[in-house]
């Protein structure tokens, strides 16, 4: 009788789930065997694919543009992750205040980060304009003209790095609640023993937020990474100038879908993969040295 009731539970959890398991293994996992077995292939999605062996990864080690996207993309990372971490925190800290009306300005911070991926592109575009952008014409009060922001292979990064401060209400928000989680009553002892507001942020804040640096850090590797549609939409799709903006992503779609070449384009998926496999695998070794949990500040 039991056994019969334990079964009837394990068949009617089964099919709770079997979406969720349908999908994921239609969606999720199937096509990641795919590309894996498709990495080992001559396939240009108008024939059938041909075993090639390791050819698609030797092309890869040979391929200048494979090393430059790589380049692109870690130099991106580099600047763009830390810059968008502190930004988060200060704003999450600027709006962790009592003030008057501070649910609405942490609603406008939060905004962009909502706003549709190509329509910010688009705004972009246009506040970087050489001629007619609002951002050049701002720098003429300092003195500073003649920046070609998207046109030039010196500032097309930079420009990138500026429009993912853009999204930085996602990161904030976090922020902003494991802010609030923090305990009065350190701050209170603290401010008994003497503390300063600075000595508060470096002694308390901080280390109890690193938790949360921890994971956006590593949602902001990947996301770096991945970085694609905002440069595919500034650039159309061609990543210049001069390859500038040729990021890893943005190369391993025209791969698959410009030139035909999916099994290439597959084999440069699976680097990717291992690369940030790797990168997280490093920083969750190292961060038992840096991240403090609760009980261990």
């Amino acid at each position: 009788m039991i056994r019969s009731f334990k079964k009837k539970n394990k068949i009617a959890g089964l099919l709770f789930i079997s979406p969720w398991l349908i999908g994921f293994l239609i969606l999720i996992f199937f096509p990641v065997i795919t590309s894996l077995v498709w990495s080992f292939c001559d396939y240009d999605l108008l024939s059938s694919p041909e075993p090639a062996g390791l050819t698609n990864y030797t092309q890869l080690s040979q391929d200048p543009r494979f090393y430059k996207a790589l380049t692109n993309t870690l130099v991106y990372a580099v600047c763009a992750v830390p810059l968008g971490i502190c930004v988060s925190m200060l704003l999450a800290l600027l709006l962790n205040q009592k003030v008057r009306g501070i649910a609405v300005y942490r609603t406008l911070f939060y905004l962009p980060s909502i706003v549709p991926v190509v329509a910010s592109s688009i705004l972009w575009i246009w506040l970087f304009d050489p001629t007619q952008g609002l951002i050049n014409y701002l720098l003429k009060g300092f003195g500073i003209s003649g920046i070609n922001w998207l046109q030039s292979p010196f500032w097309s990064k930079p420009a990138l790095v500026i429009m993912s401060l853009w999204g930085s209400g996602n990161f904030m928000l976090i922020y902003l609640a494991a802010l609030q989680e923090i305990p009065e009553t350190l701050y209170e002892a603290a401010a008994i023993d003497g503390a300063g507001r600075w000595q508060r942020i470096r002694y308390i804040t901080v280390p109890s937020l690193t938790p949360v640096i921890f994971f956006n850090l590593i949602m902001g590797l990947i996301e770096s990474f991945q970085y694609f549609s905002q440069v595919y939409v500034v650039t159309n799709g061609q990543g210049g100038p001069l390859d500038s903006t040729l990021f890893f992503s943005l190369y391993l779609f025209q791969s698959a879908f410009h030139y035909l070449e999916m099994g290439y384009a597959s084999a440069m998926a699976w680097v990717l993969f291992l690369l940030i496999f790797g990168l997280t695998i490093i920083f969750l070794k190292t961060s038992k040295h840096w991240v403090h949990y609760t009980g261990r500040l």
